[in-house]
């Protein structure tokens, strides 16, 4: 009766990692049913095309969320078990499909081993991740660039900077989508230094449904916002709107040069990159470059509004830049107000210096692996500029 319900239904799921789910069911009731090898078959060839159409090139699926990305490479460890369940040789396109899909995911891991928290995930723990990726027989490594995907991973020493270089999914794609465009996390060690909030789609659990939408706002990430309005339109049931749908992305290593701007002789990767998001409203394109000198110690950035075309606009716009923080960190601010010294959890201390502004402190919230809000806070540097534009400076330092 399921296989018959499914038959009739399976193309007409709410996404299509809710149709490659519907093949795995007809794929696993052919493999266990008498006569089902018609099924089998049929369901074989829809589940290839629905994979194709779940996965961009790079191996993440197009909804960008973790979440989605561990649950299909859950239904293809699931669906090759039911294949040696009745000794019969699994579809060679699940393994294909495993070995693309795995290396995004550890793309978004940090040194505790546990997931960033983007597109609404939390911080899934190392040992899920690990009984997964174990599961699914994949030795590989992370990858570093997925552009496709949309994120961008440089480690350094201790330090893991994750960034977010892509637009949000698009509507028929996303699940608990986020307006989370150029927004970075940062990790030092087993201490998360600079997070998003997450949960977005835990959220009806501990997390109150009312908060989904605000944890999945621009504000509720690691970035710049103009006027407390979002890059990207966030829609009710997890969908996205107009805003952010082109990202410029350039990544270079910087070479040792005790003259350059890492300082002290050590070599860097520069990440750069910018969203047209605001544009429509403003006129203005959001650049973000990220510096992490090689040795993990020091994570420089800069933001840019820069003016899109040739005639400039009167008036002024506010500005916030946020930086949540990662739970049990410390603080304690500097006399000139332009600085915050961070107490991490295993006992080093680091220092963010705003270039240019002020910075406070603010309440917010981070989701762990869980579904579970805890309490945390976030530096915000705030400032009225003209919109013709500005830019702003910061630096993140590990103190001797």
């Amino acid at each position: 009766d399921t296989a018959r319900w499914l038959d009739r239904r399976v193309t007409r799921a709410d996404d299509r990692l809710g149709e490659v789910a519907g093949w795995c069911g007809l794929v696993s009731t052919g493999l266990i049913m008498a006569d089902g090898k018609a099924r089998r078959l049929y369901a074989e060839a829809g589940l290839v095309r629905a994979l194709g159409e779940l996965v961009s090139d790079d191996g993440g699926v197009l909804s960008r969320s973790p979440v989605c990305q561990i649950e299909a490479i859950e239904l293809l460890i699931a669906l090759r078990a039911c294949y040696e369940a009745v000794r019969e040789e699994p579809l060679p396109q699940i393994q294909t499909m495993l070995a693309l899909l795995v290396p995004p995911l550890l793309a978004l891991l940090h040194g505790d081993g546990a997931l960033g928290n983007w597109q609404g995930a939390g911080a899934v723990s190392a040992d899920q991740i690990a009984t997964l990726v174990n599961a699914s027989g994949m030795r590989t490594r992370p990858l570093r660039d997925a552009r496709q995907w949309g994120y961008q991973r440089a480690t350094a020493g201790k330090a893991v900077l994750q960034f977010d270089a892509g637009p949000p999914p698009v509507a028929r794609h996303a699940r608990d989508g986020c307006a989370s465009t150029l927004a970075f996390e940062f990790s030092h060690g087993m201490d998360r230094v600079i997070v998003n909030c997450g949960g977005a789609a835990f959220a009806g659990g501990m997390i109150p449904l009312r908060l989904e939408q605000g944890l999945r706002a621009t504000a509720a990430h690691s970035t710049l916002t103009i006027d407390d309005f979002n890059s990207t339109a966030v829609l009710i049931n997890g969908r996205i709107g107009s805003g952010v749908s082109e990202v410029e992305v350039d990544r270079r290593t910087l070479s040792a040069d005790a003259s350059g701007p890492t300082g002290a002789g050590g070599g860097a990767t520069r990440i750069e990159a910018s969203h047209n998001g605001y544009v429509s409203r403003y006129g203005l394109v959001h650049r973000r470059i990220l510096i992490l000198r090689d040795d993990g110690t020091e994570l420089r950035g800069e933001d840019l509004l820069v003016p899109s075309g040739r005639k400039g606009k009167r008036g002024t716009i506010g500005v916030a830049l946020r930086f949540h923080l990662g739970p049990h960190i410390e603080l304690a601010a500097s006399t000139d107000g332009k600085g915050i010294t961070l107490a991490l959890p295993d006992g080093s201390l680091w220092q963010f210096r705003s270039g240019r502004d002020p910075i406070s402190v603010e309440e917010s919230l981070w989701a762990d692996g869980q579904g579970r809000p805890v309490g945390t806070r976030q530096l915000v540097v705030t400032a009225k500029v003209p919109r013709s534009g500005e830019s702003f400076s910061w630096l993140l330092k590990k103190m001797r």
